[in-house]
């Protein structure tokens, strides 16, 4: 089974998680960290409470905030662990893809193809509404 751990600075991993509850509906295989908040310093407990219930044949996809943040740096030591991804400069739009991917193709490549898809919903939309703009003045 593919199981997710959301880990953000602050309470970034229960926004996300909120609008994932939303959208999918809940899961009971999507775990947060919160670091940061009220007074957690190091998230060394949470990983471990977090890895006590991931079995032997199921896959880790770890979401974090920021490559080489204080998080991502901690989460680094599970990435040489078998069935453990971890995806750095996460957003929504690149969980949902992964989350409710097709759990039959291999980790890898839904992660990969959720970051090509994830990059292009990132967009200046003032830029794109003037470029429309500008097109459609030039057509009249």
């Amino acid at each position: 089974m593919r199981k997710y751990l959301i880990a953000a600075h602050g309470t970034f991993s229960s926004g996300v998680k909120s609008s994932l509850d939303m959208i999918a509906g809940a899961m009971d295989n999507i775990f947060i960290i919160q670091a940061y908040v009220n007074g957690n310093t190091a998230i060394d407990e949470e990983i471990k409470q977090v890895l006590e219930q991931i079995g032997n044949d199921d896959e880790l996809i770890i979401f974090s905030d920021i490559l080489g943040g204080s998080v991502t740096n901690q989460l680094l030591q599970l990435a040489s662990g078998p069935n453990i991804h971890i995806v750095s400069g996460s957003n929504l739009p690149l969980l949902i893809e992964v989350i409710l991917g097709d759990n039959e193709t291999p980790a890898n490549e839904v992660i990969d193809a959720a970051i090509i898809n994830a990059k292009e919903q990132m967009v200046y939309v003032n830029k794109l509404i003037n470029k429309h703009r500008n097109d459609q003045t030039n057509q009249d």
